[in-house]
């Protein structure tokens, strides 16, 4: 479990430097540039992610197991995975209704994903890995909106056909990957019926 911690704490600490940090990382910019920055921001998350999966993995082959929840709980999470895929497509169909009213769709996405999962897994190493999505995802969309809101961040124009091609695309990526690769990703089927 230590390896996953170390995960995410590499990978959910490196998306959190703007928020937490930024005149540090705004310094780091300015001496090495804006390349190798970015370079080094994307092998530390890599190496975060790739991290925190497999010690997530690791985990449950020995697990603590907290609580047992229903079998309805998993139905509940096949049914919010729908519109966290949705969210996370409307991240990027220009013009979109959802991507305009919300302004950060990709990090609502994540935080249905991790609540949602949150519900039907109760292992120790569960509820670490997914509670530190979710709560990363709470400070970092009222981070996200405070900032817009102080430079004055207008929502785009939106239009039904590119927010109905986010509903669709994000239907259809859901279909997928429950489908076909959750089992790949994640060592179990989506659906437990």
């Amino acid at each position: 479990m230590l390896i996953m911690i170390a995960g995410l704490v590499l990978f959910l600490g490196m998306h959190s430097v703007r928020m937490v940090a930024p005149e540090w990382r705004e310094a780091q910019i300015q001496r090495m540039g804006e390349g190798p920055w970015k370079g080094i921001y994307s092998v530390v998350s890599i190496i975060g992610l790739a991290l925190a999966i497999w010690g997530y993995g690791q985990m449950r082959h020995d697990p603590i197991f907290i609580w047992s929840p229903p079998i309805g709980l998993y139905h509940l999470v096949a049914l919010f995975m729908i519109p966290a895929f949705i969210l996370l497509v409307a991240a990027f169909v220009p013009r979109n209704h959802i991507r305009a009213r919300l302004g950060h769709p990709m990090v609502l996405a994540v935080k249905t994903w991790a609540f949602s999962h949150l519900l039907a897994n109760g292992r120790m190493g569960d509820i670490i890995f997914f509670g530190a999505f979710l709560v990363w995802t709470v400070f970092v969309y009222r981070f996200l909106r405070q900032r817009d809101r102080a430079v004055g961040v207008a929502p785009e124009a939106a239009t039904a056909s590119g927010t109905a091609i986010a509903v669709v695309l994000g239907v259809v990526a859901y279909w997928v990957f429950a489908t076909y690769l959750h089992v790949w990703v994640a060592g179990v089927p989506a659906f437990t019926w």
